[in-house]
């Protein structure tokens, strides 16, 4: 699942319109520039659902040569294990899983890209009207504190699935699940662990799964133990995004909305806090998981663990999962009048995951990660993107 909170998916970056040019200074002449040449494709096509590919050569995909190719290796391997359904692909990943999980590694970049060039097309992805340009957003796990009962600031639940929830479409929403005494009783019971701070509750609500250090279960080294809660289903209810609604609200414009933003404003106007969550009626619901492999993320859609920076959310609609994709585009960075010049970020990964504002052929929403670090670079991703797809020969 992806992370937003101001779309209706889930990430904290921005799914909407860019930030508007910088308007003309006081005095200047500037006059709009020459329409840009957009320059489509040719070449021999596929249509693939929502999306057209078209096939390329090696030389066409940006910034080939300079990406540290064995790193996918083992997102690749994972993969393999439920691959795309077609005769090449199942041959392939055979290959791919009888050479075991350290080959790429084993044999380092430059042997894998050469595997690569010699097993696979490079297709580029384009929408079906023939648009090659897209959008790539970031999604992330957060890492969180939660104790088992509600003690001091520990006073917001995270709950499992009430017992009728696959009964009723759509379930109660957010605000009858929290003041009506029919929703009270159906979370009676269901609660998993207590947050501190109830946007911590939001932010897992809407990444989908989340690490909690549960500060009151203490591990063999007398650590609080770590453990993940993963997305066991929703009420229904349609996503509002509460950056939006606070941006409606005259909290701060569209182009400066953040998780930041979010929780500057909740800590001004704690009294406030509450209206703010309710104006997203979809509530997430949770199962906990043992984190048996720490170094992974969260089992993605196609059932298999992402790895931070190797694996994608995409339209499955457009793209089969376990597919190998290049993705081009350009690091995130914080918001700035003046912004320096954006590095590259091309790098090969794979689809193993969708999301409910993932839609169309030309769109992926990148996993970071977990933890602050990936927060902000997920909350920060908004970003032009190209696609490649690399289709067994």
């Amino acid at each position: 699942m992806s992370l937003a909170v101001l779309a209706a998916c889930s990430s904290v970056s921005l799914k909407h319109s860019p930030p508007p040019a910088p308007a003309p200074q006081p005095g200047s002449t500037a006059t709009p520039g020459p329409a840009p040449i957009v320059e489509i494709p040719t070449g021999p096509t596929w249509e693939r659902g929502k999306a057209r590919w078209v096939q390329g050569r090696w030389a066409d995909v940006p910034g080939w040569q300079q990406d540290r190719t064995a790193e996918v290796w083992p997102a690749l391997w994972r993969g393999c294990a439920r691959p795309p359904a077609t005769p090449e692909w199942q041959a392939l990943c055979a290959t791919v899983r009888q050479r075991g999980i350290s080959w790429g590694q084993d044999v380092g970049h430059a042997l894998v890209r050469q595997w690569l060039e010699a097993s696979f097309q490079p297709w580029q992805v384009l929408t079906a009207e023939g648009q090659a340009t897209g959008l790539l957003t970031g999604y992330f796990e957060p890492l969180i504190d939660a104790r088992r009962k509600p003690v001091g600031a520990f006073q917001t639940p995270l709950h499992r699935p009430p017992a009728d929830l696959g009964q009723r479409k759509p379930h109660l929403s957010r605000a009858a699940l929290e003041t009506t005494d029919e929703g009270k009783a159906a979370l009676a019971g269901r609660e998993l662990l207590y947050v501190a701070d109830p946007l911590d509750a939001l932010l897992v609500q809407v990444q989908g799964s989340t690490r909690v250090r549960v500060l009151d279960e203490p591990n063999g080294q007398g650590q609080p133990r770590v453990v993940r809660l993963a997305f066991a289903g929703h009420n229904d209810q349609p996503y509002q995004s509460v950056a939006r609604w606070l941006v409606d609200q005259g909290a701060f414009p569209l182009e400066q909305a953040s998780w930041g933003a979010i929780k500057t404003w909740a800590a001004a106007n704690p009294g406030r806090v509450a209206e703010m969550l309710r104006a997203n009626p979809r509530v997430v619901f949770f199962r906990e998981e043992p984190l048996t492999q720490p170094e992974l993320g969260p089992l993605g859609a196609q059932g298999q663990p992402l790895t931070p920076g190797r694996s994608i959310a995409v339209d499955k609609d457009s793209m089969p999962y376990g597919t190998l994709v290049w993705v081009d585009s350009t690091e995130p960075q914080a918001w700035a009048p003046t912004p320096p010049p954006p590095r590259p970020l091309q790098r090969l990964v794979v689809a193993q995951d969708t999301g409910g504002a993932i839609i169309g052929a030309v769109r992926a929403d990148y996993f970071w990660g977990w933890g602050d670090e990936a927060l902000l670079q997920a909350g920060r991703t908004k970003q032009s993107l190209k696609m490649w797809v690399l289709w067994p020969k």
